[in-house]
This record gives C-alpha cells, sequence and structure tokens, in this order.
C-alpha cells in the first residue's frame, strides 16, 4: 500500500548516518502520525516522541525539556531520537530543534524550515490517500471514491451521511482553516478566507476569474488579496487555483485560476445532494468524476518537479495539463459515452510536442480511452514519459 512506502522511506533514512532533519510533509488526516508510531515500533534506536497541540508551558521551556531527556538517553545509550508531531504550532521552533518532525501546516512548517534551518533538512511529502488504499483498506467502490472522497478518518462513517458530513467540516475543515491558517498567519479578512474555500469547494472544476469571484464574495479587497489566499489554501492541502498552461509565465500567472479542491469530501461536505441523488444527476455526477480526476494528479505532483494546470483557448478546452520543463500531457475527462474532445485536437495543433489522452467513466479495457478506474490506480506522471 502506498502509506508502507513512506513509512520504508523513513526507516530507512533513520537508519542512515545522521545527516539531516526528517520532515513528514503533508495536510491533515494523510496519515502522517500513523507513519511514525509505525517506524518508532520498530527501532532500536532510544527515542523521546511528543506532540506539540495544545502544551500548556511556552514552547521554548518545553522543547528545552525535550532536548533535555534525550541528550540523557544519548548519553546512556549512545544515540538518541527526538520525534515532534505539529512542530509548526511552536513559535521559534527551529531557532531549537534538531528532530524528526511533521506538520499539517506546510506554509509556516516551510516558514521554519527556510529560516534557521537551510540544507539541514530533507522532506517526505505525504500526499492524501489514494482510490487504490482507499480501495484495499476501506473497500470503497469507484462511485463511493468519487463521492466521498479520500479521508481515512471518517471512512466507516460513510454510512451515516449527515454524520460523515459533519465529521468533514468540524475534524478536517475548520481545524484546517482555523489551526493551520488563521492562528499561525497573519490574515487580514479571515471571513473571506472562509468564504473562499466554500466557494472554492463549490466551484471546484470551473475556471473562475478572480473578478467573478469578488463579485460573491463580501468584504472581498482586491485581486491580489484572493490570490493570496488561494496559495494558503493550497498550501494547507485544502483548494487549489490551477493556472492555464502556456509557454508564457507572465499568461500563466494572469490567468483565471481551475478551482479544484484536494479531495472530494470538501466539495460534498456542504452539499444537500446525498449520494443516491448525485449518481442519478449526471451533470453533477459529471462534476464529481472531473474533480476526482483533479484530487488523483494533485496528489501525483505532491513534492515532484512537476506542475499541474489547464488548458483553454477560446471554445476549445481541456481539463488538465501536466507539465514539466521537458514536455506536456493533456487530460479530458468524460463521465458519458463520447471520449474524444475537440479541445485535444486543438491543444495538440498548439502544442505539437504534447500528448493527449481522454480519461472515462465508460471506458472498456482495451478502448482508447483510459478506464476511470484504471486510471486512478496508476501513477499519472508514468504518461509524461
Amino acid at each position: 500500500m502506498e502509506r508502507t512506502r513512506y513509512t520504508e522511506m523513513l526507516r530507512i533514512r533513520i537508519r542512515e548516518k545522521r545527516r539531516f532533519i526528517q520532515v513528514l510533509d503533508g495536510p491533515r488526516q494523510v496519515g502522517k502520525s500513523t507513519i511514525i508510531a509505525d517506524v518508532l515500533s520498530t527501532l532500536k534506536i532510544p527515542y523521546v516522541s511528543e506532540r506539540a497541540d495544545d502544551i500548556m508551558v511556552s514552547g521554548e521551556t518545553w522543547l528545552k525539556s525535550i532536548w533535555d531527556r534525550a541528550r540523557i538517553l544519548a548519553k546512556q545509550y549512545g544515540e538518541a531520537l527526538v520525534v515532534i508531531d505539529e512542530i509548526q504550532k511552536i513559535a521559534n521552533w527551529s531557532e531549537t530543534v534538531k528532530a524528526v518532525l511533521s506538520g499539517s501546516s506546510r506554509l509556516l512548517l516551510m516558514k521554519g524550515l527556510s529560516e534557521s534551518l537551510h540544507g539541514r533538512f530533507e522532506l517526505i511529502p505525504v500526499p492524501l490517500w489514494s482510490y487504490g488504499e482507499m480501495k484495499g483498506v476501506f473497500g470503497f467502490s469507484l462511485d463511493e471514491f468519487i463521492y466521498f472522497g479520500s479521508y481515512p478518518g471518517p471512512a466507516d462513517l460513510i454510512g451515516d451521511e449527515k454524520r460523515w458530513k459533519a465529521y468533514i467540516r468540524d475534524s478536517i475543515m475548520e481545524p484546517s482553516l482555523t489551526k493551520d491558517i488563521l492562528m499561525l498567519t497573519p490574515i487580514q479578512k479571515p471571513a473571506l478566507l472562509r468564504q473562499l474555500m466554500e466557494l472554492g469547494s463549490y466551484y471546484s472544476g470551473q475556471i473562475i476569474p478572480f473578478e467573478h469571484m469578488l463579485g460573491q464574495l463580501s468584504d472581498a479587497g482586491n485581486t491580489t488579496t484572493l490570490a493570496h489566499y488561494l496559495d494558503l489554501l493550497r498550501q494547507s492541502g485544502l483548494l487549489a487555483g490551477l493556472q492555464k498552461y502556456s509557454g508564457s509565465e507572465v499568461r500563466k500567472r494572469s490567468s483565471s485560476p481551475k478551482l479544484q479542491v484536494f479531495n472530494n469530501a470538501l466539495l460534498l461536505s456542504r452539499h444537500p445532494v446525498d449520494f443516491t441523488r448525485a449518481k442519478e444527476d449526471g451533470t453533477f455526477w459529471g462534476r464529481l468524476v472531473e474533480s476526482a480526476v483533479g484530487t488523483h494528479l494533485l496528489s501525483s505532483v505532491t513534492g515532484k518537479d512537476v506542475s499541474l494546470g489547464y488548458w483553454r483557448e477560446k471554445q476549445n478546452e481541456v481539463d488538465f495539463v501536466l507539465y514539466n520543463e521537458y514536455s506536456a500531457v493533456a487530460f479530458e475527462v468524460k463521465s458519458g459515452e463520447r471520449t474524444y474532445g475537440r479541445g485535444m485536437d486543438t491543444f495538440l495543433r498548439r502544442y505539437p510536442e504534447g500528448k493527449v489522452f481522454s480519461v472515462s467513466a465508460k471506458a472498456d479495457a482495451g478502448s482508447l480511452a483510459i478506464p476511470l478506474e484504471e486510471f486512478l490506480i496508476g501513477n499519472p506522471l508514468n504518461y509524461l514519459g
């Protein structure tokens, strides 16, 4: 399973000669704490392991006590490991800490690392759970993954959708906004950040110009503020604003963003539709299928030197474009019988060195289009070549 790969990576690095701080980087509910616990359970190295959530003393005092305990162990056994979960909650932590770390707020975690520990750490990016993992561990069907997404915590609650949606809102979305952004980053318009998250979740998969967002959000300020807040939401693993693929960086930055949640559960958490009605609504289900492909693509580029965008030229469009400095591959997502769109031909004429693929919920194995289930189980980066 995918989580096993990250567990083994961390285990191998800890067993190596000490060179760098090891940092598990990822949003809430991806299993960082479980990965750490699994590694610690097999280690013969003495360790001190603590969580930085809700500590009642000053961060400096708390960290110093941990370091003192570790020094005693190191003197007794020759070495010791320090593990701190949610380290970004401690002010000025990077001035003191040298350890294995994990955190849910990438913006605060990376700020501390870059300020005081430049060149002294390695990141292990941990993405959200994949369809293959949800299927293997929880028995999710393809339709359940498309609708309920891939948070493992509430997977057993999907039989009670009201309870499941409340968990997504109260235990994932709200802590991500409150603890990972608002408490740790100066935000002039916190209500606007929340509205942007709700708007982005509702319109996931759609291209929305910033000017149109300004018209739907109260006290929205300007496009610069919205772009900044959208970047914070992306760093927290909630919502991304995908840029238009173009050979010009200026055009990328000035393009309208395509909103894309990192997990379909965020899209459904405030939506009144239920699983049965969603499947019966072909248009809405098509949106969910496209968004599920988007979540898979977002996870695939986590920690990689690869970007994800979209492409549109007049009336021609492809849903997603994976690209790096060497190549680009476009994906068109189809939930119905049709498996090829005009935008794919136009994209290839515009970028003859690129590649195009259709991902179809109706395709059979061996057809021209990639069957949706096959795509969601595989690694999209393989299509870059």
